[in-house]
């Protein structure tokens, strides 16, 4: 595989919208499941990649609040996808030193994928290669709300006044702000939205879109755009005269 060694300028923190798997199995005359499975081999690859370049945090936007709205089936299908990943790849995540974080409302599942998630993610706590962070039943918005109620609860008990809320503050209630910030959104699948993803995590990051469906995203695909996000120039909301 070709190095991105070359490359000075390598994102810290990577988050992608994984988007085609389903476009991905119609227009190869598959059933939508096979889109969904290959979108695992997709992933693999992704974190390798991720794990070859130095690339630190790795989030993927696995499944929206909103797309629980799918029929039934279809949800039950990615449900049970995710509790068989969770039992048979959860030993190679500890192999390779990577920490699994699930982000999003978890609540509603099956105490049987509650725990496993919850064990998954106690059993690669301590890993330090690869923050992998897996977004499901997530939304931004979500995000926003449980931080506030989580603020509120904090005032009440008075552990913060008022006065202490500022940005900095406000963050450490939101997902993933223990880790670098999100350098890069990647979104694929023809669409040019980031669908209600890390609202207030991406702020400033970089956007990057590509036709290319998430089941044949590949190491080249991740190459080309680490090589887009390397060229940018990087203001965070200042100009240089």
């Amino acid at each position: 595989m070709k190095s991105t060694s070359c490359i000075k300028n390598i994102p810290k923190h990577v988050a992608i919208i994984m988007d085609g798997n389903r476009r991905w199995a119609i227009e190869n005359n598959k059933l939508k499941v096979k889109g969904y499975k290959k979108g695992i081999l997709a992933i693999q690859k992704a974190i390798q990649f991720s794990i070859e370049n130095n690339i630190k945090s790795l989030t993927l936007y696995a499944l929206s609040k909103e797309n629980l709205n799918r029929p039934k089936k279809e949800i039950n299908f990615l449900l049970e996808l995710l509790s068989w990943t969770l039992k048979n790849k959860t030993q190679k995540l500890q192999l390779h030193d990577i920490r699994l974080n699930v982000i999003g409302d978890i609540n509603g599942f099956e105490k049987k994928l509650k725990n496993k998630i919850q064990n998954a993610i106690n059993l690669t706590k301590e890993n330090k290669k690869l923050n992998l962070n897996i977004a499901i039943n997530y939304g931004g918005r979500w995000d926003i709300v449980h931080g506030i109620k989580s603020i509120i609860k904090h005032i009440e008990n008075g552990s913060y006044l008022i006065e202490d809320i500022n940005e900095r503050t406000v963050g450490k209630f939101f997902t993933l702000y223990n880790q670098p910030e999100v350098d890069l959104v990647i979104r694929t699948g023809r669409e040019y939205r980031i669908s209600n993803f890390l609202l207030w995590q991406i702020a400033y990051s970089e956007l990057y879109f590509t036709n290319t469906l998430w089941p044949d995203f590949n190491e080249s695909s991740f190459r080309k755009a680490i090589m887009s996000f390397s060229k940018r120039e990087r203001r965070f909301g200042n100009t240089k005269i």
